[in-house]
C-alpha cells in the first residue's frame, strides 16, 4: 500500500486516547496505532476519519478539527499524514476491521485501548518504544497541553 496522505483520528475521551493494537499475522509482532486510513475518492477528509474509526473501533465520532498536517514517516506507507481531533458521540470502543484486502492479509485489529495522555509512564514499553505512534503522541500531548 502507498497512498499519498493517511487520515487519521485521534478520539479523546477524559484525558484518554483510543489506540488500535495490529497484530502481523506473518511475525506476530504487534503495535499500536491512531485509527486511520486512506480516503476514498467520493469522501471529504472529515468523512473519511468518521468511517475509518468507526471501522477500526466500533465507534461513531464527532472531528473537532485538524491537529497535525505533516511528513509521513519515512517508513511509512504514506507520504503524508492529517490527525483530526474527534471526540466520541456513541458506541462502545471495541476491535473493528481491516476493509482493504491487502492490508487484511497481513495484519489484523486485536485490540483497542483508551491510554492516559496524563501520564505516559503508564503505557508500557511496547508503546514508549514504538518509532511510529509513540512520537505522535508526545507531539500531541505537547500540543493539547498535557504534562507529566
Amino acid at each position: 500500500m502507498n497512498r499519498h496522505t493517511r487520515y487519521q483520528g485521534l478520539v479523546i475521551r477524559d484525558d484518554h486516547v483510543l489506540l488500535i493494537r495490529h497484530q502481523e499475522f506473518a511475525t506476530g509482532r504487534g503495535y499500536w496505532v491512531i485509527p486511520g486510513g486512506g480516503r476514498e475518492p467520493e469522501e471529504t477528509e472529515q468523512e473519511c476519519v468518521i468511517r475509518e474509526v468507526h471501522e477500526e473501533t466500533n465507534l461513531e465520532v464527532m472531528v473537532e478539527r485538524l491537529l497535525f498536517d505533516e511528513p509521513g514517516h519515512p517508513d511509512g506507507g504514506y507520504k503524508r499524514r492529517k490527525t483530526y481531533l474527534c471526540r466520541p458521540v456513541s458506541g462502545q470502543a471495541s476491535p473493528g476491521y481491516e476493509p482493504e484486502f491487502e492490508a487484511a492479509e497481513n495484519y489484523s485489529i486485536v485490540e483497542v485501548r483508551w491510554f492516559d495522555l496524563r501520564n505516559e509512564r503508564e503505557w508500557g514499553s511496547d508503546l514508549i518504544q514504538d518509532p511510529f505512534t509513540y512520537p505522535q503522541l508526545v507531539r500531541v500531548r505537547q500540543e493539547l497541553g498535557y504534562r507529566d
